[in-house]
């Protein structure tokens, strides 16, 4: 698709929808990862075989695909089944592919502006094999400098001792994923934590003085209720995290819920308009506590220094290695995923390959359209910054979709700026297919 394709029209979004069906409702990337394929994979090495010269920040992604259960709402690359030396395998594996990258002229020597260690549950793996990891990981790229070293915690997982070994390795900010504080909501989706667990690390984690506690939580699990939400959200606030991200739960095609859907079964699921107002009842709870608002699933203590280091610098395209089995890259303006399985990630490694599966390099128009739509889940874009980056007028070549939007109440425009509703907000990654070209509507997201 070149730059010159036609312009998006006004679609029937995903905010209409009543039930909540199987497919994916998050965006977390534009054009469709279904559209990718190995043909672009010659465009991965061309990127990475060109130095940068635009001063574009580069992140890193550590997937550590281990977890002690699946949730029955998981979508990810996750494993149950691998004792320690599998692990280890695994974690060479990880290391000896960021040493690849770091061979290349697009990343050698270039410094990090970020790390991400996500999952699966990163903390699942020991302390040791922790600290060996990231030693090693060091000695390729350096992170002394980085802005943010985030990491991903199952509450459940967590001792004392790995508490103190996850701050020794620099972490900045650790995301607690509590999800509910209901034992019998979390034990029929499948989660492998309990309440009390999330009360016993609390105490460890306010003495290692971590720059930012995050927790997450999920409107819309299966067996909630207007009684328990409000009870969840009452203990949430009492946790008093720096901030909170809370998600509309969704049935992405390869979940333990959603295979039962498609078999024709599975459990009673609150519809849209429900998980809705859950969230926004959240948001006003937490933000007569004290919160604020900074993106449609993100609110932050105020008078605290809180940032999001990670979702700002992807959300702009900035580059970032994606590394370990299914990740997601992006470098040079090429997109790429790892392979999706464990064996032929380890084998490509082993090989001396990076380990490749698909990519997509994006015309101009895409680039465009994909930061504004992910920025715009912030709640607020100026088009001023789309006109400096991109020499674009978002204003006028996507008008008639903002005028739709300003019809149905979703959203203001004034003096350049884009501002959602409240109601916007909430239901934003149902409206953002209406910026997809036409090509896209209705392919299929993953």
């Amino acid at each position: 698709m070149s730059s010159a394709t036609p312009r998006p029209e006004p679609a029937t979004s995903g905010a209409a929808q009543a039930q909540t069906d199987v497919g994916s409702v998050f965006v977390s990337n534009y054009p469709p990862y279904s559209v990718w394929d190995e043909s672009y994979l010659e465009g991965v090495g061309q990127a990475l075989e060109t130095a940068p010269d635009d001063g574009t920040p580069l992140g890193l992604y550590l997937h550590i695909p281990f977890c002690r259960k699946r949730c029955k709402f998981c979508y990810f690359r996750v494993y149950t089944d691998k004792n320690s030396d599998q692990i280890q395998t695994y974690l060479d594996a990880l290391v000896r592919e960021v040493e690849l990258y770091a061979a290349t002229p697009r990343v050698e020597g270039r410094p990090l502006r970020f790390v991400y260690f996500g999952g699966g549950t990163p903390s699942y793996i020991s302390a040791k094999h922790l600290r060996a990891l990231v030693g090693r990981l060091q000695q390729t790229l350096p992170w002394d400098g980085t802005s943010e070293i985030a990491f991903e915690c199952e509450p459940g997982t967590l001792t004392q001792a790995k508490l103190e070994a996850i701050k020794e390795i620099g972490v900045t900010r650790l995301s607690l994923g509590v999800e509910n504080l209901d034992d019998r909501i979390l034990q029929e989706n499948g989660r492998a934590h309990v309440t009390k667990e999330v009360y016993r690390v609390m105490p460890w984690i306010r003495e290692l003085g971590f720059d930012q506690l995050n927790i997450d939580l999920i409107a819309g699990m299966v067996g909630e209720e207007d009684g328990s939400w409000g009870e969840t959200v009452r203990r949430a606030i009492d946790l008093d995290p720096d901030s909170v991200t809370i998600y509309q739960m969704e049935l992405p095609y390869n979940t333990v819920y959603s295979k039962g859907v498609l078999q024709g079964g599975g459990p009673a699921f609150a519809d849209w308009e429900t998980k809705r107002r859950w969230h926004r009842e959240a948001i006003e709870a937490f933000e007569a506590a004290g919160y604020e608002v900074t993106s449609a699933y993100t609110l932050v203590k105020k008078g605290r220094q809180v940032d999001f280091v990670y979702r700002d610098e992807v959300w702009r395209g900035s580059d970032m290695i994606g590394a370990g089995v299914a990740s997601f890259g992006h470098l040079g303006g090429v997109h790429c995923q790892n392979e999706t399985q464990w064996d032929p990630y380890l084998d490509a490694v082993a090989a001396g390959r990076l380990p490749h599966k698909r990519a997509y390099r994006p015309s101009a128009e895409e680039k465009l359209v994909r930061e504004m739509i992910l920025q715009l889940k912030l709640g607020r874009i100026e088009a001023g910054y789309f006109a400096a980056k991109f020499s674009a007028d978002i204003l006028q070549q996507f008008g008639q979709v903002w005028t739709g939007l300003e019809q149905e109440g979703m959203l203001r425009v004034e003096d350049g700026v884009l501002e959602l509703t409240r109601q916007g907000l909430l239901q934003v990654d149902g409206l953002l297919p209406r910026f997809y070209h036409a090509d896209y509507r209705q392919a299929r997201y993953t």
